[in-house]
Order: structure tokens, then C-alpha cells, then sequence
């Protein structure tokens, strides 16, 4: 560890003091710590250090490195971290702290809300994940001292998340030993048999390119071009992908090597393109030209693909700034920049995507969807698309003419009427693809459409039609918002107005997160807050406070109210509180959810969930109008499925939660699968209401080891 020390000294001879003042306060703060190779802790922290200087980064993030762990780990507290160091490494350092404590499984399974303050904190300071980074490279680098299991886990959590981040953010030396790391546990047998094989046929190859290298410096020096040529393996992983997503073998594999020439100007990029195919045969459909349109990520470079001596070989031609863009992507904008007052100024432009979600995270429905419009702008292709005047565009694989709009500017999409595409006619659901040129079609006094959400791709264009309806047909929306709670109010047996009149209506606006009445009717006109959502709370609180009444505030239409009994079991069938009534097992309803009755022959109604699978099925004529005109005190059945990792603990961390709510649990059952190393769990609960309910998935989310609760 002194060796790291003398390297400090010599990279960073200005900030050598705070950094070794880092490193001494590190160390004091994990004495005695052990990692699971029997090593002192400490060594972790200066081995996250040594990755990041070796690339260049600015004191700040190595100091936050060294200290990436105390919080978590030590004694120490944010306010010492604060007062030793300054505001802004107790920033980065809670940023890293916050981002080890989100447990991710794979993408489809990923829980969306830890993917929310993922890249929240992401997006607040980039620094946060490159630390992140380091540090799970580090520890994938020992990952052979964890149990199995403990492997498994880490290794494809690395694979399905954080390489695809890094190559998002296009720092290629990151991504490319995490994802062979990874794969060394996930698919040992084929890193081993790739590796022996490439091995092998290195050696054939190696003489070809090494002919070809030196034929490219000729022609270079001959020229007068001046830069560097040299051979760059392809990692483990990029083969494993290839031969599976062109069902091959590794030996059908002929580009494991490629001639990479970095030279000084755009200008000498595109005469070395010239040189290259004039001396060998290059390949129809394997050129991509990434100097005119740059990857999302500011990836530059020209790549073609020749056959020389029967075999075939990549080239990519750049220069020296793509070839440090490439390298080191958007942690290039650090590398080399102590002792400036931040980041490029262009930045923000080369994490564009980053900042379009975050930007829509709040116009999107929901945790679930703000987790679809991340797997798109993370771990979706791009393709790349032309307007009349020759600006170029890149949209993830799927968009349509639609989001080609809105991505241009918010105005363009709310007027687009129409499309051409290569001068075509199409219709706007149309899928784009790479080379097209598209001409959006406007008309002023035009605005979106409700439909265009069935086929937009971009979470940009998803929010902004979104925005538009609110916006534009607010008036619309009030009214229409009013009328359908007013008319549900009725139906429950009460009064829309006395209801809006309680005491606590401001606290009640507040947790559905709208400002008055008007915005909450234009909330419920738009489609934002169901009726069942609100009137649930509304009538909830207004039998609370008014306790002494036995009978509900009827309107009989001619604006007299008077009083009628309450239902016993809970529900009004049609409006009658007579019927014999039960609860269907298939999806159990509860207070709040939106429900429809069925007439059973023999047994009364049964309630069903409107959004119950087995209702499509039934016979239409026998649903009937069923609303909820429950009690304060009525409790009713409900049951959560949930999938959780194995632990020993696990069952009683679910159950704590369950009796500090005071719900009292009806039944449970568990399931284990060895396999996996997971249980599925059926527990039933009886709750009061959905909003209940709600909280209590909310809290058995948030328990390490939770994949998944639903109902």
C-alpha cells in the first residue's frame, strides 16, 4: 500500500496531502476489518483507489474512494466525514453508500423503485457510479473468495446491470473485464472453452495482422499521416455473444483481432478509409461510420470489416480525442481536469439520454414504467435516422416518426399530422430503422393523440403527450372529473359535496400529491387518480369524523338527502343492500379496489376486482353494478404472493412487518425452490383498504432479499 502512496505523490503532487489524509483516516477507520480472503479490509478501498488514478481521475473521486465505505462499514458518521473532508465527498460518498445498499436481481426482475434512486443518484453526480464501478470491479476481481451461491448472484447482477451501465456511459475498460469476470462465474465452461480456443488460433492469425499492421505504417509514412496502428483482441464475452447471436462456433469466428489506427485528424480517418479498401476487399454491409453519427454515448470512430488471404479482419479507424472518448467515455470529461472548476461544459450533452429520463421520471405513470423507460434507454440498441436537411438522430430500436418529433422539439410532436419516410407516405406507427430519411408532417391547431402511447417508444415523447392532455384539456378534464365522483358518490350512497368539506381534506390532496379540488377532478378527468382511489379516503375520513351518524348522507335527486341503512356485507349490488354477497378467492377485493358483481346460480353475487382475469371470461349478461359501503370497522381478507431470496430470517421479516400493522394474518404457506435458492411465499392478511394494503407492500419491499409482492 506505500506503493500506492509514492504514486499519488507523483500524479497528484498539489492534492498528495489531502489524499494521503484520506488514506490515513480510511485506514484508522477499518482497522481490524477482515474481507473474506482473511485480507485486512483496507486493501479493498486502496485497490478501488489504485483503478481510478490509474485512469487519470480527479482527486475528489479518489478521496470519496478511500472513504466510499466508512459510513456503511465504521463508526464514523456523516457529520465527522463532513467536517474532515467538505460537503461536497460527504455528497459522494452517501451517493456510493446508497447505491450499495439497492439489491438488483436481473432486468426483468430488477425492483423498479431501487432502479428510480439508482439513477437518481447517478444523475446527481456522475462520479458516484464511477466509484461504484471501481469498487465492483475490485470485487470481482476476488469473487473466488464467496461461497458459490454468493458468486452467482454478484456475477449476474454485474452482468445485467452494471456493464451495460458502463457501456451506456462508454467506459469500454470498465465494461469489458467486468463482463468477462462475470461471465467467468455465470458460464464457466464456455470462458473456458473459448479461451483455450482463441488461444489456440491466436498465434495462426497474429502473423497476418502483423503483416497487415506493418503494410498500414508504410502506407502512413509514405503519405505522411502521422499516428499509430496496433492489434486489439476481442474480450471473452463480445465472442460468446457473437456466437450465439449468430449461432456459430468460436473457430467461424474470423475478427477476434482487429487493427485498430489512430491518427490525428477527422480528415486523415477517411484517407486511411480510402488506403484500407483500396489494398483489401472490404465487406458490403459492415461498414459503420460513427465519425458522422456518433453513438448516444459520443462513440466516434470508422469501422469496416476486409478479407485478407481468405479470412476476414475488423479495422477501426479514429482519433486520438475518439480513441480517449472510447476508451474512457463520459469519465473522460474528468481525466486530466484537476484543479478546474468542474466538468466540460458540454457534459450534460453527452449524457442526454440520462438527463431525457430523468426529466420524464416525473411525467411517467409510475415506478413500473419509469423502470421500462430505463431498460430502453440503457439497455436498448440505437438507430439512426436523417431529417430532409441532413441532422442526424439517434432513437432506441422501435421508435416511430412520433418520437422522432417530439425528440426534435416538443412543438414538433404536438402538431406532427404525418410522415414520410425515403419520401413514402407511412403511417406514424411505423418502426425506423438505421439510414431513413423521415420528414415530419405538421399542421398548426393539430395536437397529439391518445393512441400515439400505444406505439411510442421514447419515454420523452410517452410524457409529452402526456403533459399535453393535462395541460391542454385541463378545463375539460375538471369537469368530466367532477361528474364521474360526483356520480360514484352517489352510487355509494353519498353526498360528492359533504364529503369534500372534511377536515383533513388538505392532508388527504397532499398524499395524492395534488394542489386543490380543481387539480384533483382534473386528475381524475385525465385518468392520473381513479374514483375508487379518492372516494376511498374521502368517505374513509368522513365516517371517522363524523361517528355518531348510523345512517349515510343519501342524495334522492331532487337535492334533498335522506338516510338508509348501511350494507352488512359491505357492498351495494345495484344500488340494494339486500343481496347475499361474497367475496370471490380468484382475486379478493378489498375497500378501494374497483369491483363488479356476478350473479352466481344458487349463491347470491359474487364481488370480483374489475381487472380480474376470470371476468372476461364470464357470461355478460349476469355481471351487475357492485360498489363498496363498508364500515370503519370492516375488515376484509386479502392475500400477497411474494418471491424472496431463501434466508434463514426471511418468513419472520415478513411477519414482523405484518404485526407491527396490526393486520392480523389468516394464513401461510411456503414454498422453496433449492434450485434457485428462492421461496414463494402465500400469506393472507385482513385489511381494511387498498391503501392499507398498499403500505404494507411498500414495506415488505423494502426488506434485503424481496423480489417481489403482489396480489
Amino acid at each position: 500500500m506505500d506503493g500506492l502512496l509514492v504514486k499519488l505523490r507523483k500524479a497528484y503532487p498539489d492534492k498528495y496531502a489531502e489524499l494521503k489524509h484520506a488514506y490515513e483516516f480510511a485506514a484508522a477507520a477499518h482497522d481490524g476489518q477482515k474481507r473474506s480472503s482473511g485480507e485486512d479490509y483496507f486493501i479493498h478501498p486502496c485497490a478501488v483507489v489504485e483503478i481510478l488514478a490509474d485512469y487519470g481521475f480527479d482527486s475528489s473521486t479518489l478521496i470519496a474512494a478511500f472513504l466510499h465505505d466508512v459510513l456503511e462499514d465504521t463508526s464514523v458518521t456523516p457529520e465527522q466525514l463532513a467536517a474532515e473532508f467538505g460537503g461536497e465527498i460527504l455528497e459522494l460518498v452517501e451517493g456510493v453508500t446508497k447505491l450499495d445498499k439497492l439489491q438488483f436481481t436481473n432486468r426483468e426482475e430488477a425492483q423498479a423503485e431501487n432502479f428510480r434512486k439508482f439513477f437518481m443518484a447517478v444523475a446527481k453526480d456522475l462520479r458516484v457510479i464511477i466509484i461504484k464501478l471501481a469498487d465492483r470491479l475490485h470485487n470481482m476481481r476476488s469473487l473466488e473468495y464467496l461461497p458459490p451461491e454468493k458468486q452467482q448472484y454478484i456475477a449476474r447482477e454485474t452482468l445485467d446491470i452494471y456493464a451495460p451501465l458502463a457501456g451506456r456511459l462508454g467506459i469500454s475498460f470498465f465494461k469489458c473485464e467486468l463482463e468477462d469476470l462475470a461471465m467467468m462465474y455465470i458460464y464457466p465452461d464456455e470462458y473456458k472453452y473459448i479461451t483455450e480456443c482463441i488461444s489456440k488460433k491466436r498465434g495462426e492469425r497474429q502473423q497476418l495482422i502483423d503483416g497487415m499492421m506493418k503494410q498500414i505504417r508504410a502506407k502512413m509514412k509514405e503519405m505522411g499521416v502521422k499516428g499509430e496502428v496496433n492489434g486489439r483482441p476481442k474480450h471473452i464475452y463480445s465472442v460468446y455473444k457473437k456466437m450465439h447471436q449468430l449461432h456459430i462456433d468460436v473457430d467461424q469466428i474470423y475478427d477476434l483481432l482487429a487493427v485498430r489506427i489512430i491518427v490525428d485528424t477527422v480528415k486523415d480517418c477517411y484517407t486511411m478509409l480510402g488506403e484500407v479498401h483500396t489494398e483489401w476487399k472490404p465487406i458490403p454491409g459492415r461498414f459503420k461510420d460513427y465519425i458522422a453519427m456518433p453513438k448516444a454515448n459520443n462513440y466516434q470512430s470508422l469501422h469496416t470489416t476486409v478479407v485478407a488471404d481468405g479470412e476476414t479482419f475488423e479495422i477501426q479507424i479514429r482519433t486520438h480525442e475518439m480513441h480517449r472518448i472510447a476508451e474512457y467515455g463520459i469519465a473522460a470529461h474528468w481525466k486530466y481536469k484537476e484543479g478546474t472548476t468542474g466538468v466540460d461544459t458540454d457534459l450534460d450533452s453527452k449524457v442526454r439520454w440520462l438527463r431525457e429520463v430523468m426529466d420524464a421520471e416525473k411525467d411517467v405513470g409510475g415506478a413500473r414504467e419509469f423502470m421500462d423507460a430505463i431498460k430502453i434507454n440503457v439497455f436498448d440498441d440505437e438507430v439512426f435516422v436523417f431529417t430532409p436537411k441532413g441532422d442526424v438522430y439517434d432513437l432506441p430500436v422501435g421508435s416511430t416518426p412520433v418520437d422522432l418529433a417530439y425528440k426534435i422539439h416538443s412543438e414538433i410532436g404536438n402538431k406532427c399530422v404525418g410522415a414520410k419516410v425515403n419520401r413514402k407516405m407511412v403511417p406514424l406507427s411505423t418502426r425506423l430503422q438505421t439510414g431513413d430519411i423521415v420528414e415530419i408532417l405538421t399542421q398548426s391547431g393539430k395536437g397529439p393523440s391518445l393512441d400515439w402511447l400505444k406505439f411510442v417508444r421514447t419515454s420523452g415523447a410517452r410524457a409529452r403527450i402526456r403533459q399535453y392532455f393535462k395541460k391542454e384539456q385541463r378545463e375539460e378534464n375538471v369537469r368530466r372529473g367532477k361528474e364521474m365522483l360526483e356520480r360514484e358518490a352517489r352510487r355509494r350512497g353519498y353526498n360528492l359535496a359533504a364529503l369534500m368539506q372534511v377536515d383533513a381534506l388538505g392532508a388527504i390532496l397532499q398524499r395524492m400529491s395534488v394542489t386543490g379540488e380543481e387539480d384533483l377532478y382534473a386528475n381524475v378527468g385525465f385518468g392520473g387518480l381513479g374514483t375508487n382511489q379518492v372516494l376511498t379516503k374521502l368517505i374513509d375520513t368522513f365516517r371517522k369524523q363524523n361517528p355518531e351518524e348510523h345512517l349515510e348522507i343519501v342524495s334522492d335527486g331532487s337535492g334533498h338527502e335522506v338516510g338508509r341503512e348501511r350494507s352488512k356485507s359491505g357492498v351495494l349490488i345495484n344500488g340494494n343492500a339486500n343481496f347475499t354477497v361474497r367475496m370471490a378467492h380468484c382475486c379478493t377485493p378489498v375497500p378501494g379496489d374497483a369491483i363488479v358483481g356476478y350473479v352466481s346460480r344458487g349463491r347470491g353475487v359474487s364481488v370480483h376486482r374489475a381487472d380480474c382475469p376470470n371476468v372476461k371470461s364470464m357470461e355478460p349478461e349476469r355481471l351487475i353494478d357492485a360498489v363498496w359501503d363498508t364500515g370503519a370497522d370492516s375488515s376484509f381478507n386479502a392475500t400477497l404472493y411474494i418471491t424472496a431470496e431463501n434466508s434463514g430470517n426471511m418468513l419472520a421479516s415478513i411477519t414482523a412487518y405484518i404485526a407491527a400493522a396490526k393486520m392480523p394474518i389468516t394464513g401461510a404457506n411456503v414454498r422453496v425452490d433449492p434450485r434457485e435458492h428462492l421461496a414463494d411465499i402465500t400469506i393472507g392478511v385482513m385489511i381494511k383498504n387498498t391503501e392499507d394494503l398498499e403500505d404494507l407492500v411498500r414495506k415488505i419491499k423494502s426488506i434485503q432479499g424481496v423480489l417481489d409482492v403482489r396480489r
